[in-house]
């Protein structure tokens, strides 16, 4: 069975791992001190990874405020919903805003747009 969880903390952990990934390759970039250009290139680098952390942290707070803020049922905490299915912030129960999605196992595959042909 497969392990999901809130498409808003999804998101948040990507943002937070670009940080990490920037000061990592920054640090890296301190091994070669003595050739100033690959120094440089591992610094900038490592600053664009953190930089698009900024980016991505702005989009979900925009992202986050246009959601759906809902009451658990589970836990009784207010969550928020992107999409027509999907977890609890908290307490992953899954969560739906579409009636007929209500009462069947919760699949991410509902919120895809499925193309007529």
């Amino acid at each position: 069975m497969a392990k999901y969880s809130s498409k808003i903390n999804k998101i948040r952990t990507f943002a937070l791992s670009l940080i990490f990934i920037g000061f990592i390759v920054m640090y890296i970039g301190i091994f070669f001190r003595t050739s100033p250009l690959v120094m440089t290139i591992f610094m900038l680098l490592g600053m664009l990874f953190i930089i698009a952390s900024t980016v991505t942290y702005f989009w979900i707070g925009m992202l986050s405020t246009k959601s759906v803020q809902v009451v658990c049922p589970n836990c009784q905490r207010h969550t928020k919903v992107l999409g027509r299915v999907d977890m609890c912030m908290y307490c992953n129960e899954p969560l739906t805003l579409d009636p007929k999605l209500e009462g069947i196992e919760f699949d991410e595959k509902y919120n895809r747009k499925v193309k007529n042909t």
